[in-house]
């Protein structure tokens, strides 16, 4: 039993990892794309980027930051469920 609940935990950390990495991706795209829709412009890369104005970088700032707490979320939240099919289907066999 308690190895079952060590493999669960390493899953839950391994899937959550990659799930983690594959959102932030995903995420860092969309706001990208969106940007560019809504202003015109390529999203920034550097924060201290001069031609960037407070307000831009603001919003910026929490849009992305925003994002990615919501992809981080969704990607333990998925890890999560799939760890406990992964230790369901373990002690069906």
């Amino acid at each position: 039993m308690a190895q079952i609940e060590t493999e669960q935990t390493l899953a839950e950390k391994v899937g959550t990892l990659a799930l983690t990495l594959a959102a932030g991706w995903v995420a860092q795209k969309a706001v990208s794309m969106i940007w560019k829709g809504v202003t015109g412009n390529d999203a920034p890369n550097k924060a201290d980027d001069p031609e960037l104005d407070l307000v831009q970088a603001t919003v910026f700032a929490a849009v992305a930051a925003g994002t990615a707490v919501f992809a981080k979320r969704m990607a333990a939240k998925g890890a999560s469920k799939a760890a406990l099919r992964l230790a369901a289907r373990r002690t069906a066999h």
